[in-house]
């Protein structure tokens, strides 16, 4: 009898076992992330968990229309990571079936944000009462108006429909990616999180007046004033950043990832149409654009078009920056070579102590045309992504036709 009861206990033990198990799987569907930026704020996203034909769980992101796929999520007890794509950034944390509790962490830059998350289809932000206002067009932005040493400008272009809102800020360097929000009586508030970025816009709104906040993760807070402006636009990308006088080339030697050194005034470079391009694999306007530049090369093959990268990174060695350059290569399947400029930082002061030639190193990404006969003839400042519509359509038409005039010499 003992051994009956005995074994009984041990199958019943054997299923809860199973069972426990069983349990701790991710519930697939729509999920609501939220990051906690400081006492009062948080910034909310939504995202979806999914498995593969292999059991293999996916996490995708949704901004607007952007949807932002990490294929590298681990469990292994009651833990998970979510590595973020080729960023240098993880989401670490205790789940169970419908909860995760943790921090969204960027270990380069020494950054940490509590993050949590939790099943079921839950809005971005909830909307206490009826829009008031409607934001939908153009806005002319100026950002961090409480420095001293003055703010930088910036252009809004919003749609809103009922109290739904989609848009982005551009600036000279850059968009601030797809943001999604609504607008809960008078208060706008957008967000978006894209595996670095994780940025929340809370503003006052009035019919001709923007009056905010802006919060870039926990490291920075920038308030920001509006008004409408449907003629405004900032600076051309084209005209901010050139050669100092006194320079007539552009020129650099660093390590590709093999470490053997490479120059522009290498033999494999002469006679061919040269585009070089400023970014760091943390940035995701810069994956943007490297995406468009790997599509391009595909789509446009010719021997007289030659690309490399310079990557500014801020991984603390030498070995960990050559490690996420690789890995940006592999998985974007990037058909140039990409050189380590500096690591330790992306500080675009000792950025431009690499390359003195330069006026400054303003964003990144930059790109620089050089021509045949090892001239720069244009250098772009920035990328407007496809977050940006018409101004991303714009870059596409201006990029193509600077392209085929520099191999048409």
């Amino acid at each position: 009898m003992k051994k009956f009861v005995f074994s009984l206990l041990l199958i019943s033990s054997i299923i809860a076992c199973k069972n426990s198990d069983e349990k701790q799987g991710l519930k697939e569907g729509t999920w609501k992330g939220t990051m906690t930026l400081s006492e009062n704020q948080s910034l909310p996203f939504n995202f979806s968990i999914s498995k593969d034909s292999s059991e293999k769980y996916n996490l995708t992101v949704r901004n607007a229309d952007e949807k932002v796929e990490f294929d590298e999520v681990f469990l292994s007890g009651d833990s998970i990571i979510v590595q973020l794509s080729v960023f240098d950034g993880e989401l670490k944390g205790i789940y169970s079936q419908e909860k995760i509790e943790g921090q969204f962490i960027e270990e380069s830059r020494d950054r940490v944000v509590p993050f949590s998350a939790t099943f079921g289809d839950s809005p971005r932000f909830v909307v206490g009462s009826q829009s008031k206002v409607n934001v939908s067009g153009i806005w002319e932005v100026t950002f961090d108006i409480d420095n001293p040493n003055g703010g930088y400008p910036a252009k809004g272009i919003f749609t809103q429909t009922d109290s739904l809102v989609t848009g982005t800020f551009r600036t000279n360097t850059g968009d601030y990616r797809y943001l999604e929000g609504v607008v809960d009586g008078v208060e706008l508030k957008l967000s978006t999180f894209d595996g670095t970025h994780a940025f929340l816009f809370l503003a006052e709104a009035t019919d001709s007046t923007l009056n905010g906040t802006f919060y870039s993760g926990k490291h920075s807070i920038e308030k920001f004033v509006a008004k409408r402006n449907e003629a405004f636009e900032l600076s051309d990308s084209n005209t901010l950043t050139f050669l100092k006088d006194g320079f007539d080339s552009f020129d650099f030697s660093f390590p590709d990832t093999k470490g053997d050194m490479i120059s522009i005034s290498d033999e494999s470079f002469e006679n061919k149409v040269v585009l070089v391009q400023i970014l760091g694999t943390w940035c995701p306007n810069c994956l943007d654009e490297t995406r468009y530049y790997v599509d391009y090369l595909q789509q446009n093959p010719n021997p007289d078009l030659k690309m490399i990268g310079l990557a500014f990174e801020y991984a603390k060695t030498k070995e960990k920056a050559m490690g996420r350059v690789k890995r940006l290569i592999d998985r974007e399947e990037i058909p140039y070579p990409i050189l380590l400029a500096q690591y330790g930082g992306a500080d675009k002061k000792l950025a431009n102590e690499k390359l003195p030639m330069l006026n400054h190193v303003l964003s990144y990404p930059t790109t620089i045309f050089v021509d045949k006969m090892g001239k720069v003839r244009k250098i772009h400042t920035g990328f407007n992504g496809p977050a940006t519509g018409e101004k991303y359509e714009e870059f596409q038409v201006d990029f193509n036709e600077t392209v085929k005039e520099l191999l048409a010499e």
